[in-house]
């Protein structure tokens, strides 16, 4: 029989080993370590960091895979270490660096004060996390840039997976700078996109759309998704949206998208839609951030989305898989 401690003692040795993870992104070490290995003397003279410690952590992350010992003291980057680098392709150096951004850090240690009290500990504290990452840029830049890291690994998937035939307009509601929408452009030549999101952030996606070369395919608007979006459109996606919101406004939101759309049109949510069963899975982990930073905000299973559709006048009609744990959830109007 295995030791019934051992889940405990692995998920409280995974905080240190998080912590490790931490250092590595926050420093840069990957960029530092990227075209030769480096003794920790070295390292730490680039980075700024106190070598004697830094060699504490760089052990650490050797026994997690994230670098190798090939001499005394002296490391190399390995496959795994590699993703965090900046600015390549996949990098989860953005993804590391906003869980361990302060406040975030914060939200994911008060669960227990959250769950006793039954509100986000992080939004007594620091308000709404949209409003905290506006008064506070870096974090701002750094939930943009873990937002981007997020979405690269299903945005074509969901351009390649799921049938988009039959859709000449495609709203992408609440769509950011547009990463997802941009995927689904450069796989479907035919079609033509909205991106709808708040009036501070469509300055940013327009010039994102347009460096992406789809000026001419794509037209961004402004506005608020409680009170009217676009009209007329084929088809309504949201991506990673419904999950920031209780029930009720959930509803809400997609109240107002079965208003604009028509009624052969189709509602699409990419989400991480949460398994039946006791099993792993990444949902899981996503959904205690969520407890954490929005409080009412969670991830649903696919029944718990299916009755939630229903009070917006529509109904479950398909689940797409797509890789990582996320799945497209199709809808159309009862």
């Amino acid at each position: 029989m295995s030791d019934p401690q051992e889940p405990v003692w692995d998920a409280i040795g995974g905080v240190s080993r998080f912590a490790a993870l931490a250092t590595m992104a926050e420093l840069g070490c990957a960029d530092h370590l990227a075209e030769e290995p480096l003794h920790v003397e070295e390292l730490a003279r680039r980075c700024g960091a106190h070598a004697p410690s830094l060699g504490r952590v760089l052990r650490q992350l050797a026994s997690m895979g994230m670098v190798r010992t090939v001499g005394a003291g002296v490391y190399e980057l390995t496959e795994a270490g590699a993703t965090l680098r900046t600015g390549v392709p996949g990098s989860l150096r953005p993804a590391v660096r906003m869980v361990a951004e302060t406040g975030f850090w914060y939200g994911l240690g008060t669960i227990p004060v959250t769950v006793r009290e039954g509100r986000s500990a992080f939004v007594e504290r620091f308000g709404p996390l949209y409003g905290y990452l506006k008064e506070n840029p870096e974090a701002g830049r750094l939930f943009d840039d873990y937002m981007v890291a997020r979405a690269a690994p299903f945005a074509e998937a969901v351009a390649a997976r799921y049938d988009f035939s039959g859709v000449r307009t495609l709203v992408d509601v609440a769509g950011g700078k547009g990463h997802v929408l941009a995927a689904v452009l450069k796989e479907h030549s035919n079609l033509r996109g909205v991106l709808f999101d708040r009036e501070d952030v469509v300055p940013g996606a327009r010039r994102f759309l347009a460096e992406a070369g789809f000026a001419d395919r794509c037209e961004c608007v402004s506005g608020d998704f409680f009170v009217s979006v676009p009209a007329g459109a084929d088809a309504y996606m949201l991506s990673s949206v419904i999950h920031n919101w209780s029930d009720e406004d959930a509803a809400r939101i997609l109240r107002t998208v079965r208003e604009a759309m028509a009624d052969d049109g189709r509602v699409l949510l990419v989400e991480f839609v949460v398994p039946d069963g006791d099993g792993r899975h990444v949902s899981k982990d996503i959904d205690m951030r969520m407890l954490a930073l929005f409080g009412e905000g969670m991830e649903r299973s696919t029944s718990e989305y299916a009755e939630l559709l229903g009070k917006a006048a529509l109904r479950f009609e398909r689940q797409v898989e797509l890789p990582g744990g996320a799945s497209v959830i199709e809808a159309l109007p009862v």
